[in-house]
Parts: structure tokens; C-alpha cells; sequence
């Protein structure tokens, strides 16, 4: 049995063209070799799986070649390796060290890789500090890091730092069809497409994942092996799902989603997969951002093709229902309920006729029409102005027929009244006074016929039993007005007073002022000259009492009768004293009046 080498290690890279995704830092480090330019301190920063220790042996390998040696030298005298994980302590450091100060026997330069090199310890830090300043000729120093933020400011001042980005979906696959080819494996664009997803930008996992899913399916790869390998929701799920969606079919959407359950995937992993897929139905709508959608010829396709069912306005209503669905579920106690409700909500986002659910309250709902066979007509906004006019010209006629058919002394009245209200509105509005009004000359009345209405009718405002209504409204209104020069002023008595004064802390009390309560229970006033006059221990119950003024005023002026009612608040701090008193004050208080009370509680042991 021949050797299994992984691909990631087979098709390791050998030169900086074989690189992928990298392309800016490459192109750096060539130069840099080809102008003699290069730095001997390197830090290599990025994700895992980019290609940083494969940049860092093919830039030691690159700068000892002169053009003399045979192609598969790899200088490994030349090249050491340390791995900070495991080597991390200052000894490790020191040895080190003392190794740089040896020149190469073979090449120029002797390059010392460090790989995660956040690993090393504080104290091996300070010890590499020196040498990596000020370090020999012939010593380069490359470090490699995935977590750059570890590593303490001196030495990244002391490095030329290279940042690696994330491997592209498309990079990646590209570079999957290559290895599928020289490998004599056929594989469709789709299943590679979401192999390069699913190593979210390394490399080292892409193939790592290629060789799991060919030694599954074998020499041919196609996207349903690679999902169901993989255990990942294909693109047609959603896209059978965004159909049901579309069809206002709830019950089998519901049956979907159980189906999906069934198959071992997580609800949250299926939403959040839904809202991305909505994105990419949006995206799809304008060309000038479809260059976002990262996926197949093929199924390019069925966006392009699903897009175009799928309205713009329910789209962004998508993303927003299963975005905040995402955002809910962990912490919701019924995950399952919380999804399906999520779905439910967007099958009725739109309507099985197409148009937006809830968009208004009609009076009769489009379903009634439909059932009958009628085809609904949509009214524009000119036809519903002329409706509204010709409904205004018809309350008009019906109005002045009314006018008609009234006598001649009704005339007269509906004449009188109506210059009444005239003078009125003049009176109440004088800035309305210098505006002459032109009156149309009087139209000659013909004779008609007097109109019956079989149906009943609502009072008309031009009837006489309205225009005596309105009269007599208007003498109750002038009665009920009180100049404010003959107020009542009745003389009241301090028990009259205080019993009002008690009511009115009783009626705060039961609205929920009990604060405002207690105080009108606690501190009763008294009558002096006429005046009501208060005393209150402290300042703090006085502006409370203040705020409450207005109530009181309007109590007091209807059960006193009285409207020149006077209150007079005065601040007493030695009144809070009796406030203060403890049991032992009382005690004391009481001894000093009757000394045999001290006899009676020895006499008991009673406590005070």
C-alpha cells in the first residue's frame, strides 16, 4: 500500500507564484529580495491556514539561491525551525542565541523561523529583545504569529510586519479545480464553491476538507456528496423554502423546517442561512452588485431567476424578520416555536395574489370580491376626488331643496340666524373684521315640488326645533357666566374650616397622595383674623404643601362658600422636635412628671 500524503502537504508551496490569495505580499517580498531591501526582523500576522510559514521557507529558500544549485535544494542547513509553543522558556531563547553568532557553512544567510511566537514567555521575550535589534549579517529572523495582539510592543518595533488577509471563496476555489485536475478527480464548480465556504478562508482546511469528501464519494465529487458529507443546508433547500415562502404555503413550509430538524441541522444555523440567502436575492436585483454574489455559474442562475419572483419591499422585510430571529434565539426557551413563527411571519408578509398583506384596512376585504368572481378595480386618486365632490354637490342640493321647501317665515328665521352666527364669528375673530365679503345677488326661487324622503333623516341644522335649541343653549349660557366683582365671600368658622381642611387631605389620600394625606392629618390650621393660618416643623413639607395650592384653593372656595380665602405658612424648626422622640426620650418625659414610675417598671422588669 503506497503512502497517503494529505494535499495539504503535497501541494504545499514551492515558489511564491505557487501562493495563493497573497498576492500583495509576495510581490513585496520579491522586490525586496531583487533590490537587496529586505529587513532581517519579519513578523508574519494573519489567520490560520494563509500560507505564513510556507512564505516564510520559500523567502529562506529563495534569498541562498545564486543560480548554481540544483532546483530541489531546499537548503536545510540553512533553515531552523522553533516552535514557540513548545520552546517558549528563556534557555530555549539563549540557545538560540548562541546559535546566530555561527555563520552558514553552505549560502548566505541563516534563517531562523519561529512559529507562534506569541507562545514565549515574558522573560524570553526580554532575552530576544537585544539580538533581534542588532542581530548578525548573515541572520535573518522570520516570526510567525495567528494572534499578533499577544506580542509585546518592543519586539513588533523591532519587525517588519506583513499582514495576511483571508483567502478569497473564489481564490480558493480555483485552486481546488487545479488539485482536483492533477489528481484525475471530477468535481462540479458547486460542490467546490461550498467546500471554499465552508473553510471560511484557509486553505489548509479547503483541502483538508477536499481529501474528506473525495475519500467519501471517490473520483467524481458532486455537490449533493459534498452536503451531505458536510452536513450543510445546500442552496436548493433554501431556495424551496424561499418558494413555499412566496406561495403563502404555510403548512408545508412548516413541513420543511421539520424535515431539516430531522436531518440533525440546528434552527439557528438554518435562519441565519436564510437571511444570508435573502441578501443574496437582493444583491441579484441590481446589476451593479450581483459582482457580490459569490457563488456558481449555475446557481447564479436560479438567483438571478428566484429574484425576479421575489418583490424588493418583501426582501428587506425578510432580512429583518430573520435577522431578528437570529438575534432572539438564544435566549428564547422554545427555539423551534420562535423559528416557525418566523416563517409564518414571512409567508404573510405577502399575499397569495402577490400584493403586500395589512398595506390597508379596507371595509371589504378583496376576498369577497374574489369569491363572487368580481375583478376588483383599483381607483385612482383623480376618480376618488370626483366622488367626493359629487357626494359634497349632492349634500348641498339636498340642503338648499330643504331651504325650498320651507315656508316664508322659516326663511325669515334661517335668514336671522344665519347673520347672527355672521356677527358672531366677526366678534370672535375682529382680525376677520376688515374683510369685505361679496354676497352672490339673490336668486329668484322657483315654484318646485316638495321633495319626500322615505327614509329617516337626522335633525337638519336649518330646522326650527335646532334654531330654538340653539337659543336656548345660549341664554343657559349667558346665566351660567358669575362676574368675577360678585364672588361669594360667606363668613366661615375655624371648625367649618378645619373639617373642609381634614375632607380635602381625606380625598388626596384615596387618590394615592397618601404623603400629601398625612400631612393635612398631621398639621392642623387654625383661624386668626380671618386668615387661615399654618405652621409646618420644616421647610421640605412646605414646598410640597406649595405644590398642592391650587387643588386646595378649589376645595376650599366651594365648601367655605368664600372665594377671598387667605393662607398664611409659617416654618417652625423646633415643632419637628416633638417629631424626634425615642422611647427613652418618653420615658424620661414621664419620670420627671411621676417618679413612681421608675418603682413600677423595677417592680415588673419591664422593659422600655
Amino acid at each position: 500500500m503506497e503512502h497517503f500524503i494529505v494535499s495539504a502537504r503535497k501541494y504545499r508551496p514551492q515558489t511564491f507564484k505557487d501562493v495563493v490569495g497573497q498576492q500583495a505580499i509576495t510581490n513585496t517580498l520579491l522586490n525586496a529580495i531583487d533590490n537587496n531591501h529586505l529587513a532581517q526582523a519579519l513578523l508574519f500576522t494573519g489567520p490560520r491556514g494563509v500560507g505564513k510559514t510556507s512564505c516564510a521557507r520559500i523567502l529562506a529558500k529563495t534569498i541562498n539561491q545564486d543560480g548554481n544549485e540544483h532546483p530541489d535544494e531546499d537548503f536545510a542547513f540553512n533553515i531552523f525551525e522553533l516552535d514557540a509553543a513548545s520552546n517558549n522558556s528563556v534557555d530555549d531563547i539563549r540557545s538560540l542565541i548562541d546559535q546566530v553568532r555561527i555563520p552558514p557553512q553552505v549560502g548566505k544567510y541563516k534563517v531562523y523561523i519561529i512559529d507562534e511566537v506569541h507562545m514565549l514567555s515574558q522573560a524570553a521575550f526580554n532575552a530576544f529583545l537585544k539580538t533581534l535589534e542588532e542581530p548578525p549579517k548573515h541572520a535573518i529572523f522570520i516570526l510567525a504569529t495567528t494572534e499578533k495582539h499577544k506580542i509585546i510592543p518592543t519586539i513588533l518595533s523591532r519587525c517588519q510586519i506583513f499582514d495576511f488577509k483571508r483567502i478569497t471563496v473564489t481564490d480558493a476555489k480555483n485552486h481546488l479545480m487545479q488539485v482536483a485536475a492533477q489528481e484525475g478527480i471530477t468535481a462540479d464548480e458547486d460542490a467546490l464553491q461550498i467546500i471554499a465556504q465552508k473553510a471560511d478562508g484557509a486553505m489548509r482546511d479547503a483541502l483538508s476538507i477536499f481529501d474528506r469528501v473525495v475519500s467519501f464519494s471517490g473520483k467524481n465529487l458532486t455537490r449533493q456528496a459534498v452536503t451531505e458529507n458536510l452536513n450543510v443546508l445546500d442552496y436548493e433547500t433554501y431556495f424551496k423554502v424561499t418558494d413555499l415562502i412566496l406561495q403563502n404555503n404555510i403548512p408545508q413550509l412548516l413541513i420543511e423546517f421539520n424535515e431539516i430538524l430531522a436531518l440533525g441541522f440546528d434552527g439557528h444555523h438554518f435562519i441565519a442561512g436564510l437571511a444570508s440567502h435573502f441578501r443574496d436575492l437582493l444583491v441579484c436585483k441590481n446589476q451593479a452588485t450581483i459582482t457580490l454574489l459569490e457563488v456558481g455559474e449555475q446557481t447564479k442562475a436560479k438567483y438571478l431567476e428566484q429574484s425576479q419572483k421575489a418583490p424588493h419591499d418583501f426582501l428587506i422585510k425578510g432580512i429583518s424578520l430573520a435577522n431578528d430571529c437570529d438575534l432572539k434565539y438564544k435566549t428564547s426557551r422554545n427555539q423551534r416555536l420562535l423559528v416557525e413563527l418566523c416563517l409564518m411571519q414571512l409567508a404573510s408578509v405577502l399575499s397569495p395574489d402577490g400584493e403586500k398583506k395589512n398595506d390597508k384596512p379596507y371595509i371589504i376585504p378583496p376576498s369577497y370580491f374574489k369569491e363572487k368572481g368580481i375583478t376588483a378595480i383599483k381607483v385612482s386618486k383623480e376618480a376618488k376626488q370626483v366622488a367626493t365632490e359629487k357626494v359634497e354637490t349632492t349634500e348641498s342640493t339636498a340642503k338648499e331643496t330643504e331651504v325650498t321647501n320651507l315656508s316664508e317665515t322659516q326663511k325669515q328665521e334661517v335668514t336671522q340666524q344665519d347673520q347672527i352666527e355672521e356677527q358672531n364669528t366677526i366678534q370672535e375673530n375682529p382680525q376677520t373684521s376688515n374683510v369685505i365679503v361679496e354676497k352672490e345677488p339673490p336668486t329668484t326661487v322657483t315654484e318646485k315640488k316638495p321633495v319626500v324622503i322615505a327614509k329617516q333623516r337626522k335633525t337638519s341644522g336649518l330646522s326650527l326645533s335646532s334654531i330654538r335649541k340653539k337659543k336656548e343653549h345660549l341664554e343657559k349660557k349667558v346665566d351660567n357666566i358669575v362676574d368675577p366683582k360678585n364672588l361669594p365671600t360667606e363668613k366661615f368658622t375655624e371648625s367649618e374650616m378645619q373639617e373642609a381642611w381634614v375632607a380635602y387631605g381625606k380625598m388626596q389620600d384615596k387618590k394615592g397622595e397618601r404623603i400629601i394625606g398625612s400631612m393635612f392629618a398631621m398639621n392642623i390650621p387654625v383661624l386668626k383674623d380671618e386668615k387661615i393660618h399654618l405652621e409646618l416643623p420644616n421647610q421640605s413639607m412646605k414646598v410640597d404643601l406649595e405644590n398642592a395650592l391650587p387643588g386646595l384653593f378649589q376645595f376650599l372656595y366651594k365648601e367655605l362658600n368664600n372665594y377671598s380665602v387667605e393662607l398664611i405658612i409659617t416654618v417652625n424648626e423646633e415643632a419637628s422636635k416633638k417629631y424626634a422622640f425615642t422611647p427613652q426620650d418618653k420615658y424620661e418625659k414621664l419620670r420627671e412628671k411621676n417618679p413612681l414610675i421608675d418603682k413600677l417598671r423595677s417592680s415588673f422588669d419591664l422593659d422600655i
